[in-house]
């Protein structure tokens, strides 16, 4: 069930945040992800952030902030099951056009979002990460 976050999810969202940051970003050093845990916590509350539940728990959730999807994460389990396809449909509803960035050593969700109808509008280096991502849009 895809649903709007609430506040009692944020202990459960952001320890699916880092954990997936973790594993999806395996050439970035994890204390990375764990130095922003705090302060993408105190971001957390004022986002559009979509979660996806199963079974009471909270497996995967995307963010979006007018139009720019700031991520999409899945739990391990359901990664290619059709989750993050389910949180990208319901923000395409949302939005006629959507942007993003993703790393390019993401060859996962690059590959992902290409087949998803995005493509790739220009090639750039996250000032914060110092790794070559791809900006993507998409469109109706």
């Amino acid at each position: 069930m895809i649903r709007e976050f609430e506040i009692k999810d944020l202990e459960e969202v952001m320890n699916l945040w880092l954990n997936t940051n973790i594993q999806a970003h395996d050439f970035i050093p994890a204390d990375y992800w764990e130095n922003n845990f705090t302060s993408v916590k105190h971001m957390l509350p004022e986002a559009e952030i979509y979660v996806c539940e199963i079974e009471g728990n909270i497996k995967a959730f995307i963010g979006i902030d007018s139009g720019y999807i700031a991520g999409i994460f899945v739990s391990r389990e359901e990664q290619s099951r059709g989750v993050g396809k389910q949180l990208l449909d319901r923000a395409k509803e949302l939005y006629p056009s959507l942007s993003l960035s993703v790393y390019q050593k993401n060859r996962k969700a690059a590959r992902f979002y290409q087949r998803e109808g995005f493509s790739i509008n220009r090639e750039q280096v996250d000032e914060s990460t110092g790794e070559a991502e791809y900006s993507m849009v998409w469109s109706r």
